[in-house]
């Protein structure tokens, strides 16, 4: 199946030579989709010579930094329409490990409709987290599965893949949300039409070049994203029961 690798950038000069180097040696095949949303340090020139000297490598230039979901969203668009069946999420700050790359695109190949590189199942660690951002992460996560009733360990999880025409199914395009709230909501819309999730266990390791994008207000995005998908569905729910009498 035609797998496209979307890489959200903003400021990643650092990182961009060694992960689309990494990202073409171990999935030669995969085309990588770089989303710049107008980095001022060169990201984006940076990351089209590498285009022109590995090939298989887009840069789409965007000149707004509007947030991650709305560089996902633009980026899983244009990968969908260049043919890509599977549409893979990857970071650029070398916190996601190239080789796992092969794992999650086979689990689609094999009936996943959403294949997860998960920290919080078997096998799956965080490495060089604070206390204090490790246990904010797994218990938000805990909070969202409880809330919304997900069978998922790792909701807010960036580096995944997905089946492309579950994306359309699930009118991706339609996702509000950005940072973490972003993963949930995709996560939510999946699961609500009935696609299939397998998480695979990774190492998540934090960056160690650039600049951290994690910030209070994404947080509490998250958080209040999951109250109100809970309210909605809550609502659905009361007005399918009085239309069934």
């Amino acid at each position: 199946m035609r797998a496209t690798v979307v890489v959200p950038t903003f400021n990643e000069i650092d990182n961009i030579d060694r992960l689309l180097r990494a990202v073409r040696a171990v999935a030669p095949d995969a085309r990588v989709l770089v989303v710049d949303d107008g980095s001022p340090d060169g990201t984006a020139d940076a990351a089209q010579r590498l285009a022109d000297e590995l090939g298989n490598i887009d840069v789409l230039r965007r000149t707004v930094k509007e947030g991650l979901g709305h560089a996902y969203r633009a980026g899983l668009r244009r990968a969908i329409d260049d043919g890509a069946e599977i549409c893979v999420q990857m970071d650029a700050d070398l916190s996601h490990d190239p080789e796992v790359l092969p794992a999650l695109i086979s689990n689609v190949e094999h009936g996943a409709d959403l294949a997860i590189g998960s920290r919080y199942v078997p096998g799956g660690r965080t490495i060089d987290w604070p206390k204090g951002r490790r246990w904010l992460s797994r218990w938000g996560n805990r909070y969202a599965a409880g809330v919304l009733g997900l069978a998922v360990n790792d909701a807010t999880a960036g580096y995944r893949a997905y089946r492309s025409d579950t994306l359309v199914r699930m009118e991706f395009e339609t996702v509000k949300a950005e940072g973490y709230g972003f993963q949930i909501e995709m996560t939510y819309r999946l699961i609500s039409v009935g696609g299939k999730v397998v998480e695979f266990p990774i190492s998540f390791q934090d960056r160690t070049e650039g600049e951290s994008k994690m910030s209070g207000s994404i947080i509490r995005e998250a958080f209040g994203l999951v109250a109100r998908l809970w309210v909605s569905d809550f609502r659905g729910r009361r007005e399918r029961r009085a239309q069934g009498g």
